[in-house]
Order: structure tokens, then C-alpha cells, then sequence
């Protein structure tokens, strides 16, 4: 009988140990994304700051639409879903886009900010959007609403009407 009490606080005591925060590097956030369009990863203490080159072009043709949707199009990700569930101290993922050397917007995905129903709909917000947007619009301005909702975001006011 002792040893079973000795053997359940143990247990106990080995359950109430906080599980060390792991951070990751720059490297390594880098590792989730293979889009060509993310120009620089850096680490801002124990936040993830993904620099994406975004086209003039593509601007000029979407304009405030586009460059509203910018962030949330690589924040509400697989890899993104991935790298808060591999790295607990990982607090946060902004994402900065830029054309040239202008920022047209930022915003910053906290870890907290969705839970597993959340992220679902998230994944499927951004996959419509990556697939129809370009047909329907409305698919866009869905995922820049749901961005709006879920994360601490920016828009530089010359690309905003």
C-alpha cells in the first residue's frame, strides 16, 4: 500500500511539472513555408516575423482587396497550425508584406487565437480564398474579415481606400 502512494505522487508530482517552452529558430520556422514569395524569417523573441514580397502587379489589379488579404493568406496555414503545435513557445506568427521596399500590411496570429474548431475553419476560409478568390471576390473578403477577427493586424493607408 505504501509503495502504491509512493508510486502515485510521483506520478502526481511528474504530472504538475510545466513542460519547458521551446522556441524555435529563424531556420526552422523557415522550414514550414516553401513559397519563393517569403523573402526573410526572423525571430523577434519568442515571436515568428515572416518578411513575403508581394506584386505591384497584383495589387494594381486587386488593389485595398489584395493588399488587405495579404498576411492571412500564409498566417492561416497548415505550416503556420504546425509550428505553434511543434514549438510550445512559440507565441505568435506576424507576417509582413511588402512591395519594393513599402510595407502594404502586417498582422500577428497569436498562438492563442484559435483552437482546433477555429483552425478549421480557417484552413477552409484560406483554401477557398487560394482557390476562387479570384472569381469571387466575396471568397477574399471573407478571409480578410476572418484575419480581421482572429489577429493583430496593420494596413499601410496608401494601399487602403
Amino acid at each position: 500500500m505504501r509503495g502504491l502512494v509512493l508510486a502515485a505522487l510521483v506520478l502526481i508530482s511528474a504530472a504538475c511539472e510545466p513542460e519547458p517552452l521551446v522556441v524555435p529558430t529563424a531556420s526552422q520556422v523557415r522550414a514550414y513555408y516553401t513559397s519563393d514569395a517569403i523573402t526573410e524569417v526572423e525571430m523577434s523573441g519568442n515571436v515568428a516575423v515572416l518578411t513575403v514580397r508581394q506584386s505591384a502587379a497584383q495589387l494594381r489589379r486587386g488593389g485595398s482587396l489584395w493588399a488587405r488579404v495579404g498576411p492571412y493568406i500564409y498566417l492561416f496555414t497548415a505550416p503556420t497550425q504546425r509550428a505553434f503545435r511543434d514549438y510550445n513557445g512559440l507565441a505568435g506568427i506576424r507576417v509582413v508584406t511588402r512591395v519594393g521596399n513599402a510595407e502594404v500590411a502586417r498582422a500577428l496570429l497569436r498562438r492563442d487565437a484559435l483552437n482546433d474548431i477555429t483552425w478549421k475553419r480557417a484552413l477552409n476560409v484560406n483554401g477557398l480564398a487560394r482557390r476562387d478568390g479570384s472569381e469571387r471576390p466575396s471568397l477574399i473578403e471573407d478571409l480578410i474579415r476572418w484575419g480581421e477577427d482572429h489577429t493583430d493586424f496593420e494596413y499601410n493607408p496608401r494601399y487602403r481606400r
